[in-house]
């Protein structure tokens, strides 16, 4: 059963749906958006159990992919071009894949249609364990989580996902659902053989991330045989606040290629 998800919708032209990554938001997007909505209409989502978007104990992509065409059919009207980051880019690649007339376009960013090194579950139990009914701001999550979570960007982006509330400090993120369905957030599903999605497709890469290996081309090519594999040097895993202007230019340019 899909969910009705929260978007944000700015821009004119041709429809172009940005979905996040994990523990992320359409909030995180909204200066891409912004940019790209120069020549497009561009609709920002926040997927099941993130965000402004409904909780639900499902959290696996058949289900993602689903509630993102729903998505499509009420907001773009027929097709788009899909972009997806990380978690986002691997629900972009099953509608891609599952339902290829909804798709115009496809840019995967920084992500593989296979297992991934992601964020380890110990991250989301300490989220889990951080008694919120005790602070009053974002800024004292993040140092909670210190002790599980050295790297500050890290505890800064898992951070964003706390909100106020009449009650006190809420998380915006579906933890005990992001737990229970962890291994699947890792793994992409199988599909039948021969499935394939032929439009024209844009891997961008971070150059300093490892999540996107030349082991993973040949998958990438059999699946996206129009694919193109393009490495930003110098961005980690979040390309497009790594390399903002690199990040526009490669997708202004394949979105009106």
């Amino acid at each position: 059963m899909t969910v009705k998800l929260a978007v944000s919708e700015t821009g004119e032209g041709k429809p172009l749906v940005v979905l996040h990554g994990l523990f992320g938001s359409k909030r995180n997007w909204a200066t891409i958006a912004h940019r790209l909505a120069t020549n497009h209409h561009v609709i920002s989502v926040d997927l099941r159990n993130h965000g402004e978007s409904p909780w639900d104990d499902r959290h696996d992509y058949p289900a993602m992919a689903a509630d993102v065409a729903r998505v499509i059919a009420e907001r773009a009207v027929g097709s788009a071009a899909v972009l997806g980051h990380s978690m986002g880019g691997k629900v972009a690649m099953l509608l891609a894949l599952e339902h290829p007339e909804l798709v115009e376009r496809l840019v995967v960013v920084d992500i593989a249609p296979a297992p991934s090194v992601a964020t380890p579950v110990e991250f989301v139990r300490a989220m889990r364990a951080v008694p919120l009914d005790a602070f009053t701001s974002r800024l004292d999550v993040k140092e909670a989580l210190a002790d599980a979570i050295p790297d500050p960007t890290v505890r800064g982006f898992l951070a964003l996902n706390v909100a106020p509330s009449p009650a006190g400090l809420v998380w915006t993120v579906n933890l005990a659902a992001i737990e229970q369905n962890f291994d699947m957030i890792l793994g992409f599903p199988d599909v039948p053989l021969g499935t394939l999605f032929t439009k024209p497709t844009l891997f961008l890469v971070g150059g300093r991330s490892p999540y996107v290996q030349p082991h993973h081309h040949a998958e990438i090519e059999r699946l996206f045989p129009q694919a193109v594999i393009e490495v930003i040097e110098g961005a980690g895993h979040w390309v497009h606040a790594d390399a903002a202007e690199a990040f526009i230019g490669a997708v202004s340019r394949f979105l009106e290629g």
